[in-house]
């Protein structure tokens, strides 16, 4: 019988987009709709890793089952670093994509090209019951386009052109992506560990 592997975000883009990352893999991938309702876990930490830790430590506490989780984000040079860690609200409670790249674009209108450089982060955590957080990091440079682009993907996705291409990631095919992208980098560490996993 399959290990039960939880994917633990609310979040239904990132959810399928990790169910993709992590597809083949020996496990039964579900989902937290896969589970009773359970109140989202406060994010509180200051880095990316505290939060994907806390995430999955939260869901496998309170479910007892493997979890994987992942707190990810834009840090944006010009504006000294920012979203970061505050990315999915960036312009505020709800959390909603098209105000934030908003309001990014309205924080860079005066900035050229050249200035406008960012990164993608992830912080992938895996927690079994009883265990230590494993944890991976990836991350994709690139720069912010002057306006959005493309309907694929999520997030920040119409206005992140990654380094060497000139086009977004919401311009891309989902392969694509994943091949180039931060949570693509994490996850495929992240699987390598659990393929070692008994």
């Amino acid at each position: 019988m399959a290990k039960v592997l939880l994917i633990g975000s609310n979040n239904r883009d990132k959810a399928r987009e990790l169910a993709e990352l992590l597809e083949g893999l020996p496990w039964e991938v579900k989902s937290l709709a896969d589970f009773p309702p359970l109140p989202e876990p406060e994010e509180t930490g200051e880095t990316f890793e505290e939060n994907a830790c806390l995430k999955a430590r939260y869901y496998c506490d309170a479910l007892g089952v493997a979890v994987v989780a992942d707190d990810s984000g834009l840090i944006v040079d010009a504006l000294n670093g920012e979203p970061g860690v505050r990315s999915a609200r960036y312009a505020g409670e709800p959390p909603n994509y098209d105000k934030n790249n908003a309001n990014l674009l309205d924080s860079l209108s005066e900035m050229l090209w050249h200035e406008r450089t960012a990164r993608f982060v992830c912080c992938a955590a895996y927690v079994e019951p009883g265990g230590e957080p494993h944890v991976e990091i990836g991350s994709c440079e690139g720069h912010i386009a002057m306006e959005c682009f493309g309907k694929q993907g999520f997030g920040y996705d119409p206005v992140f052109v990654p380094e060497g291409y000139d086009c977004t990631f919401a311009e891309m095919k989902p392969a694509q992506k994943h091949a180039l992208s931060h949570r693509g980098a994490a996850f495929r560490k992240i699987r390598t560990y659990l393929e070692t996993l008994p």
